[in-house]
């Protein structure tokens, strides 16, 4: 069972184009072709950056981020309650009207006070400022060695100036070592994403950044196997020139640099939209859509990249709408709106909505008091009972 699948899994017709076989893209000396079994070396190496990143975030980000003074808010905490805390895990995060009033009653609590619970829970679960910072951290170094490791791979292949040249020989072309290389390290990267998915600062396009991952390691892996390499690492270069930005306008953020954050947010802006809406349709799907044609008739992989290519594109619109919005508000108001993939905090105009009402229910109950004793002063004058109106309008001091 398990070989018949084998057997039909790697059928040539799958990966090749017509008239290409297995046997074809065997190695010789001084001749090497991708191997499907080199992509398992991805996964121990995805795992060693796992442990890299985490002793990098302890002894180097964790302490960079007190001296620039990053500093985490102070979250008043949720009281132990075990109905409430039943129903957070269980149930929801967020309950509805008719259960908070089902919850106040079970635990003999007004339902504002149930609200606030939920609001405090909820936080304690949000990622300090200290987390963001460090994982900025990991993700901008990360980026920036890659897309400079690219460029420096790239620069003398003809295929980075020449767009054809993807197909030139294809797909019997050999595999170079540097290339392995380079594929190996953004394909372990992209694994290790994966793997600290559950510990990693939860934003509200989580659901986009799963896809994108899934695409991103699809399409590595692939295109590997079906020697679509030079193609590859052209998408890979194209996608770190504007994450290489976005990452250190995160730390900048995080710093309060807030001058330095909108600058730099709107270069990365520019780079993305260029990069992702512009370089990237005619440099990568005009280029296997068009051109590849040129050699080969469409085949299994040729229709698999190019789908995994525009759900990819798919994303870039997503994510450029996002950006064009908060570049917008920039230009009309002024100021860098928050991310908008960002969860923000409910304590704080909550907690302060709170205390504004008792101050100004106290303020109230104060005012009655006095007005009703008659002891209301003007600009710290005498009280008005110890003041005579004369007929003339004037005030005679008693």
């Amino acid at each position: 069972m398990a070989r018949s699948l084998y057997e039909w899994l790697w059928q040539h017709e799958f990966w090749l184009p017509p008239g290409i076989t297995w046997e074809d893209m065997q190695e010789s000396e001084g001749i090497h072709y991708p191997q499907p079994r080199d992509l398992l070396l991805s996964i121990p190496f995805a795992l060693i950056l796992v442990v890299i990143r985490c002793a990098f975030e302890r002894a180097i980000a964790l302490p960079l981020s007190t001296k620039l003074g990053v500093r985490d808010k102070q979250r008043p905490k949720a009281q132990p309650n075990p109905v409430l805390e039943t129903f957070y895990s269980m149930c929801r995060k967020n309950p509805e009207e008719g259960e908070l009033l089902s919850l106040s009653k079970q635990c003999d609590l007004p339902v504002r006070k149930v609200e606030r619970w939920f609001r405090r829970r909820r936080n304690m679960d949000r990622p300090s400022v200290s987390k963001k910072f460090c994982e900025a951290c990991w993700r901008s170094m990360f980026y920036i060695i890659s897309f400079f490791t690219g460029l420096a791979v790239l620069y003398d292949k003809p295929w980075l100036w020449d767009h054809r040249e993807c197909w030139t020989g294809y797909p019997q072309q050999p595999l170079q070592p540097s290339l392995f290389w380079y594929y190996m390290l953004e394909l372990s990267f992209y694994w290790s994403l994966v793997f600290t998915l559950p510990f990693d600062v939860k934003r509200k396009d989580f659901k986009e950044q799963i896809v994108h991952h899934a695409a991103t390691i699809f399409l590595i892996s692939f295109s590997y196997c079906a020697n679509y390499i030079r193609i590859g690492t052209l998408v890979l270069v194209i996608h770190d020139a504007s994450d290489c930005i976005l990452e250190p306008t995160k730390i900048f953020n995080y710093m309060k640099w807030k001058k330095t954050c909108d600058s730099l947010f709107m270069i990365f802006s520019a780079v993305f939209l260029i990069s992702r809406l512009v370089i990237y349709p005619y440099t990568v799907l005009y280029n296997t859509y068009y051109y590849s044609m040129e050699i080969f008739q469409p085949f299994f992989g040729y229709y698999f990249v190019n789908t995994l290519l525009i759900i990819l594109q798919l994303l870039h619109v997503f994510w450029s709408c996002l950006i064009i919005h908060m570049v917008y508000k920039f230009i009309l108001h002024g100021t860098m709106e928050k991310d908008m993939r960002s969860d923000t905090e409910e304590s704080d105009k909550d907690e302060e909505r709170d205390k504004i009402k008792e101050k100004e229910k106290n303020g109230i109950t104060y005012f009655s008091n006095v007005t009703s004793n008659g002891y209301i002063q003007r600009n710290g004058s005498e009280p008005l009972k110890s003041r005579a109106h004369l007929t003339n309008g004037h005030v005679k001091e008693r």
